[in-house]
C-alpha cells in the first residue's frame, strides 16, 4: 500500500480501523439523545484521545456531544474560528455490531466476494473499478462498515494529530464537534450552540473524491396512526375495520414515481420506512424529502388527502397524520456567506483535486447547524454504498479528505 510522504495514511488508517469496531448504531424510535448507549463509548474514547493530543478544552455534554477547542498558534489569536464536524452514530438499516473491516492494500480490480452471497463487482460499480491498484476497506458482508461517518471522524482526528506532531504549522483557533444520532434525522436537538464561536463549520460526511455539498433536502418525518374496529372474523361482514389493512392501503397510495428508487438529482420523494399493526391499531412512518421547501410541504399536505381517502375506503376507521420537520435545505444560508465556500474551493484546488459541487440526497448535522447560523458545507470522505453490507471506502480518498482539512486550516489562518 502506497504511503504518502507526510505520514497521513497511517494516521487516518489506524484510527479508522479502530473506530469502526465501536458499536454506535442509533435508534430512530428513541426520542432521547443519544438514542443508544453505544455512542457514549466512542465519544469517551475521542475525549481521551483529544486530551492525549494536548487539547485541554474538551467537553462531553450530558447528551453525548463532544466539543473541543484547539488554541491558535502564537500570532494567530485574532484569526476567525472555524470548526470541523462528524457524527458518532451509524445507521440502523443494517447491523453495526462486531464490524470486521477488510483491508485490501492493493485492489486488483476483480470481484470481491462477501458473506451471504454478496459481491462487490467493479463491472457494476465504476467507482470501485477506479480503485485498481489502490487501498480500499470493505465489510465482510454481515454488517455495514461505518465509514458513514467514522471516516469523517478519523480524518478530523488525523488532522489534529498531524498538527500536534508539527507545531511549526500555523493555525487559528479551531473547534471540533462530534455529534450523536445524525442518522435519526433529529437535527442537533440538544446541541449547546452557545459553546460554539466558529464563523464556519465543515462537515466531513460526504462521498467520492472532490465532492463538495452545499445544498440538501428539506426533510420531514411523518407518522400515521390508524384505528380500526376489530371483530371476530366469522362475524366480520359489515363490521370489521382492519387497521393493518388501512395502513397498507395508505402505503400503496404513495406515488411510486416519487420514491427513492425512482428519483435522482433534484427530484424529491416519499419513502415508506416502517409499517406495523393489527386489526385494531396500526402505524406507518413516511419520510418526505425535497430540495424545494414548497415541494416538501406539498407532499406533507398530500398525506392528509391520502388519510381522508383511506377513511372513505374503510368506513368507521380513523387516520391521524403527524408530520414534523427534521432539517431544511442549507443552500440559501451558505450562499449568503460566499467566503466559506470559496476557501473550500481553494483548498481542494490547491491539492490538485477536481472540485465537484453536488446536492446531498439526504442531510447532515451541518444542515441544522447552517440553519442555526453557522454555514456548514459538506466535504467528501471516500465512502461508498453507505448503510449497506456492501459498504466500502477508499484509503487514498480518506487521506485526501484529511489533507483538505489541513489546507482549510492553513488558508483560514492566512486569510
Amino acid at each position: 500500500m502506497e504511503r504518502d510522504k507526510e505520514g497521513i495514511t497511517d494516521l487516518v488508517l489506524t484510527r479508522f480501523l479502530r473506530y469502526v469496531r465501536y458499536w454506535t448504531t442509533s435508534n430512530h424510535h428513541v426520542e432521547e439523545t443519544p438514542s443508544t448507549q453505544g455512542q457514549w463509548e466512542l465519544a469517551k474514547v475521542l475525549v481521551q484521545e483529544l486530551r492525549d493530543l494536548g487539547l485541554t478544552d474538551v467537553v462531553l455534554t450530558d447528551h453525548c456531544y463532544v466539543i473541543a477547542r484547539l488554541s491558535p498558534t502564537p500570532g494567530k489569536e485574532t484569526c476567525k474560528t472555524i470548526a470541523f464536524m462528524a457524527h458518532l452514530d451509524t445507521a440502523d438499516d443494517v447491523s453495526g455490531k462486531d464490524v470486521q473491516p477488510c483491508l485490501v492494500e492493493a485492489y486488483e480490480g476483480t470481484t470481491i466476494r462477501l458473506a451471504g452471497g454478496l459481491v462487490l463487482d467493479p463491472a457494476e460499480d465504476p467507482d470501485l473499478a477506479n480503485q485498481r491498484g489502490k487501498a480500499i476497506i470493505h465489510t465482510n458482508g454481515t454488517t455495514l462498515l461505518g465509514a458513514d461517518d467514522k471516516a469523517g471522524i478519523a480524518e478530523i482526528m488525523a488532522a489534529v494529530e498531524y498538527l500536534h506532531r508539527h507545531p511549526e504549522l500555523e493555525h487559528g483557533p479551531l473547534e471540533l464537534i462530534f455529534t450523536p444520532d445524525e442518522e435519526t434525522g433529529k437535527g442537533l436537538p440538544e446541541f449547546p450552540l452557545s459553546r460554539i464561536s466558529s464563523c464556519a463549520c465543515y462537515t466531513l460526511d460526504g462521498g467520492a473524491l472532490g465532492e463538495v455539498e452545499t445544498e440538501c433536502f428539506n426533510a420531514y418525518r411523518a407518522k400515521m396512526h390508524f384505528t380500526g374496529q376489530p371483530m371476530h372474523l366469522g362475524y366480520a361482514r359489515g363490521l370489521l375495520v382492519n387497521a393493518g389493512l388501512m395502513a397498507a392501503s395508505f402505503a400503496v397510495m404513495l406515488p411510486r414515481t416519487e420514491s427513492p428508487e425512482a428519483t435522482d438529482a433534484y427530484y424529491g420523494y416519499y419513502s415508506a420506512m416502517e409499517i406495523q399493526g393489527n386489526p385494531e391499531q396500526a402505524s406507518l412512518e413516511v419520510y418526505i424529502r425535497d430540495f424545494d421547501r414548497a415541494g416538501a410541504q406539498r407532499r406533507v399536505a398530500a398525506l392528509d388527502h391520502f388519510a381522508r381517502a383511506v377513511e372513505a375506503q374503510f368506513p368507521g376507521g380513523k387516520v391521524s397524520v403527524h408530520a414534523k420537520a427534521q432539517y431544511y435545505n442549507m443552500k440559501e444560508k451558505i450562499d449568503a456567506q460566499p467566503e466559506v465556500l470559496e476557501i473550500l474551493k481553494q483548498a481542494v484546488s490547491n491539492l490538485g483535486l477536481t472540485y465537484r459541487l453536488k446536492p446531498i440526497r439526504g442531510g447532515t448535522d451541518g444542515s441544522r447547524l447552517t440553519e442555526l447560523g453557522i454555514p456548514s458545507p459538506n466535504i467528501f470522505t471516500g465512502g461508498r454504498n453507505w448503510h449497506s453490507p456492501r459498504e466500502w471506502v477508499s484509503v487514498p480518498e480518506m487521506v485526501a479528505a484529511c489533507k483538505v482539512v489541513l489546507e482549510l486550516i492553513r488558508l483560514w489562518a492566512a486569510a
